[in-house]
């Protein structure tokens, strides 16, 4: 099976339903260093994460922790709102989205707790990115959101299999890609041949190493961009790159524009905001 890695530079994506357009919940297998999350209103799909089936139904949550493999299959029209944002936003869990999975994806019914239902409300008002406070206001009503969800939704350890090689490979880069990192890092802190994690990129996720590994550095470089009044400089050796000459190279393949203007784009954003 193809798997789709998607490289997202943005720490926070908000999105519901054209239910009177006829948008359908459905995409291909893929995994993210993000968090998905699917509220169904009403309607049915069917999710999945690695090889387990779920049935979304009306008043459901669904969830994929980061580098775990998902898709969705519609059996709709549905109406659901979507969330995917960065583990990032809640370092406080870093550790728990790192480490651990839901022994079920899947929470029905979970409509019916009204504290949940807030806070989901409260994090889709926060959809525009130039809004002042707008990362603190989504990390303090995640955090909220995610600590009583975990009431509810049994947490478990990575299960075994290849699927777990993988996820491991994946979570290891994501907590150590502004280092020095290689193959034959990981092959010496995970004791997995630096061949077969080769294999992996190449075969199952149609991507390189080194490609996904400047992924995730120029993610955060947006991140510290938007967020910070560090030099670009600094901000090139802070994520993990060696050159400012190969900053600018895999930064500009991936966003279509160079560092300094991406700051000057978000600025603008912000200004015209304000003076609206």
């Amino acid at each position: 099976m193809e798997i789709h890695y998607e490289n997202r530079a943005n720490d926070y994506y908000y999105c519901r339903d054209r239910f009177n357009g006829g948008s359908r919940l459905g995409c291909r297998p893929h995994l993210h260093y993000h968090i998905e999350l699917v509220y169904m209103l009403e309607g049915r799909a069917l999710g999945y994460v690695d090889s387990t089936e779920y049935v979304i139904e009306g008043g459901d949550v669904f969830i994929a922790f980061p580098n775990q493999l998902h898709q969705f299959i519609s059996e709709g029209p549905e109406r659901y709102v979507l969330f995917i944002l960065s583990p990032d936003l809640i370092p406080e869990l870093n550790r728990v989205f790192a480490e651990q999975q839901p022994a079920s994806a899947l929470l029905k019914n979970a409509g019916r707790n009204p504290l949940l239902l807030e806070l989901l409300t409260i994090a889709a008002k926060e959809n525009d990115p130039s809004v002042q406070w707008r990362d603190t206001v989504i990390r303090g009503v995640m955090l909220a959101f995610f600590g009583e969800l975990f009431r509810l939704m049994p947490l478990i350890a990575h299960k075994a299999g290849s699927s777990h090689v993988l996820q491991s490979v994946l979570n290891y880069c994501a907590r150590n890609f502004n280092r020095d990192l290689s193959l034959g890092m990981l092959e010496e802190e995970l004791h997995i041949s630096k061949y077969y994690i080769s294999h992996l990129f190449s075969d199952r996720l149609k991507i390189r190493f080194n490609d996904y590994v400047n992924a995730l550095r120029v993610s955060d470089a947006c991140r510290l961009l938007r967020q910070t009044n560090l030099g670009i400089t600094e901000i090139s050796e802070q994520v993990g790159f060696g050159t400012m000459r190969t900053f600018n190279r895999a930064f500009s393949r991936q966003m279509g524009m160079p560092p300094s203007a991406y700051r000057r784009s978000a600025s603008g954003s912000k200004l015209s905001a304000k003076m609206q």
